[in-house]
């Protein structure tokens, strides 16, 4: 049975002439399987149909002619001569074997194309795999990192609550010192008289607070008023002097002497009670009192 050419073959099984003729001649003319991989792996390569620039010869299936043979009727040649043509039994059956070998090869090809595109579907899943715990890595950082933050502002306000409340203390010790006495502090009992115990927590008499400091605010005739701490071991009478000292001069000449009264309820302080303690006289922790301009007698 007479076979055909390898370009033959591929014309019947549809490729175009020139597509089969590039082909057969890129490979080699190393037969129709290589022709039929090069076909298949270069059917969407834009330029696949460009012919090409060499003449092709024999490497496309033709016998090329040589300097001592004619053309058709040239020496040696008759015009009935040539292959023997194939029946029609013959070219269905090579034919036949021919698109097997294409369904063979497209198989190969797809079998190869889901190889590769699984193998680029695990390549994608690894890397957004690696993206995400890179995110997730970058997320616990900034979680740290926040973390870290108010740890540090809760530090900073804790040390500035410290300074705020030792500046208070030095505040009242300074005034402490300036006024005399303790701020705040209460009196501390004789070692060598502890006091009653009480028996039981609720038996235990209520304490009364004491206080060291007074706050007196004295209101003028004229309206304005004077704002002072005495301690409450003072006396009145100092009080009454700081006034005569800073109540300022009224108009047409002397001074008189002050005489002071309480607000609520209302009471004229005589010269005995100038030399009583405040505390005594009921103005500790705080008291207004009122000037008034004592007649001479």
């Amino acid at each position: 049975m007479a076979e055909l050419t390898a370009l033959e073959s591929l014309i019947e099984m549809g490729f175009p002439r020139g597509r089969a003729e590039k082909a057969l001649a890129l490979t080699g003319n190393q037969g129709i399987e290589a022709a039929m991989d090069w076909l298949m792996e270069h059917e969407d390569d834009p330029d696949v149909d460009e012919p090409l620039a060499t003449p092709l010869g024999h490497v496309l299936g033709r016998e090329p002619i040589s300097s001592g043979q004619g053309g058709p009727e040239g020496p040696g040649s008759t015009a009935g001569e040539g292959k023997p043509s194939l029946s029609e039994e013959e070219r269905q059956e090579q034919t036949k074997r021919m698109m097997e070998l294409v369904a063979q090869k497209q198989r190969e090809r797809e079998e190869r194309e889901e190889r590769e595109a699984l193998e680029r579907e695990r390549q994608r899943r690894r890397q957004g795999q690696e993206l995400s715990a890179a995110r997730q890595r970058l997320q616990e950082d900034e979680m740290r990192r926040a973390a870290e933050e108010r740890r540090r502002e809760k530090a900073e306000e804790l040390a500035a609550r410290q300074r705020v409340r030792e500046k208070i203390e030095r505040d009242k010790a300074e005034r402490a010192k300036k006024y005399g006495g303790t701020v705040g502090s209460q009196p501390s009992p004789s070692p060598t008289d502890p006091g009653p115990v009480p028996s039981s927590p609720s038996q235990e008499p209520p304490t009364k607070r004491e206080y060291d400091q007074c706050r007196i605010q004295v209101r003028l005739p004229d309206g304005t008023s004077l704002t002072q701490t005495f301690r409450a071991r003072e006396q009145l009478a100092a009080v009454r002097l700081y006034v005569e000292l800073h109540r300022g001069e009224e108009p047409g000449g002397g001074q008189d002497p002050v005489q002071l009264l309480s607000g609520f309820p209302r009471r004229a302080f005589s010269e005995a009670d100038m030399e009583r303690p405040l505390q005594e006289l009921g103005l500790v922790p705080s008291a207004v009192l009122i000037v008034a301009k004592k007649c001479p007698s």
